[in-house]
């Protein structure tokens, strides 16, 4: 196989810290690849007015495959506020540069593994009908709409006169809203379409028959959202029937999370619109270790990104020694294995990690339960460097 190159964009914040720890981890288990540095985060939205350059569009349209860490986001008012004075008033506005990605790209299909590595101190833990105490093993997989839903950007404050009067013609809207002054409303749209409901559906189904799950779970809100949530649960009874070898379960979001610490034993894969799949894979994140575990992939048809499902912690960015987990990060390079076709070079990582974490020799601050403090280190916990020190020993 030749020499892949690799668009590298470590974002803002801890992104900086992780993905270069990931990549140390890639090669020490032999993965032969370029990366290419990409610009992308809040610096490049303070001086350049577009946090998603093009030139670094122009790379993944090349390459391809990428590397995200994260980014920080704002409200209107402070991102504005924070432009360079030559760039305000100028009509810019702040978009999320991975929420750009994925719709740029189409990078409609979310995956969200959360499973238990054993001997993990933050694995969720209850107490049985006997009064002992119980660690039930998770090993869910939640797969989330990435486009479309309220994430996709059509929104308004002070609608413009032709999408108010449109919406004058829905009875709900004039009964409830009729009266409010349109300048003090405030809308966000839902929008769903049958192409991309029934691409992310059969990307579900197909992934709990490849790897031996049992269910399907739909997890939405179809009794309150009629049309979208219904949607998607009605196309998930007709994809279902090509499958006849898999259960299709499906829970109301709010229900879901009251449930989540019942029987999380019981999940296998799941499948929702953006938001609500945002929600629940945070939620059995919590489960197996929270987001220093959470690593995600973003896949269309001729782009793919990986990125952890933390955020930027700028509060831990400026330390001296990183401290943060990069697991996540770590995961989430091993997802984008996968993808390629280099399962070996992942498993032997993913096997790294388990060793380290069954070991319990070395621990960052979240797996000691620590507050992320500069001092932690001096206390005993690992920093970002020497949890990656420690998988690459154990692939050595």
């Amino acid at each position: 196989m030749s020499k892949r190159t690799i668009v590298s964009m470590p974002g803002d914040g801890i992104g900086n810290a992780v993905l270069p720890e990931a990549i140390r981890v890639l090669d020490a288990a032999g993965f032969d690849a370029e990366y290419v540095h990409a610009d992308i985060g809040w610096e490049f939205w303070c001086s350049e007015g577009n946090p998603l350059p093009q030139r670094t569009i122009d790379l993944l349209e090349k390459y391809k495959i990428g590397l995200f860490g994260a980014i920080t986001s704002k409200p209107k008012s402070d991102a504005d506020a924070e432009l360079a004075p030559e760039l305000r008033g100028k009509g810019l506005v702040y978009f999320s540069p991975i929420v750009g990605l994925r719709q740029h790209f189409n990078l409609d299909i979310c995956a969200r593994p959360c499973q238990t590595f054993t001997g993990n101190p933050l694995n969720f833990i209850r107490r049985g009908a006997d009064g002992g105490v119980e660690e039930p093993v998770v090993d869910t997989v939640i797969f989330r709409q990435n486009t479309e839903g309220l994430y996709g950007g059509v929104e308004w404050s002070n609608p413009p006169d032709q999408v108010y009067d449109a919406l004058m013609t829905h009875p709900k809207f004039r009964q409830n809203f009729g009266s409010t002054p349109k300048a003090e409303l405030a809308i966000s749209t839902r929008i769903f379409t049958r192409k991309a409901t029934e691409r992310i559906l059969r990307a579900a189904f197909e992934y709990a028959k490849k790897f031996g799950y049992k269910s399907v779970t739909v997890c939405e809100k179809p009794n309150v959202i009629r049309e979208t949530s219904g949607m998607m649960l009605a196309m998930g009874k007709e994809v279902a029937k090509e499958y006849p070898g898999i259960s299709l379960w499906d829970t109301n979001i709010d229900a879901q999370m009251m449930w989540l610490t019942k029987n999380p034993e019981d999940y296998g894969v799941v499948v929702a619109g953006n938001m609500f799949g945002d929600i629940i894979s945070d939620g059995f994140a919590g489960l197996v270790g929270g987001l220093g575990f959470a690593c995600s992939a973003n896949v269309g048809e001729d782009v793919a990104v990986f990125e952890p499902t933390h955020g930027s912690a700028p509060k831990y960015a400026d330390y001296e020694t990183s401290i943060v987990n990069p697991i996540a990060m770590i995961l989430s390079a091993c997802m984008m294995l996968d993808h390629i076709g280099e399962t070996e070079i992942a498993a032997r990582i993913r096997k790294a990690v388990a060793e380290v974490v069954a070991e319990g020799k070395v621990r960052t601050y979240d797996m000691m339960k620590m507050r992320g403090k500069p001092d932690v280190v001096a206390q005993g916990a690992a920093s970002t460097a020497q949890m990656a020190d420690a998988i690459i020993a154990k692939l050595k």
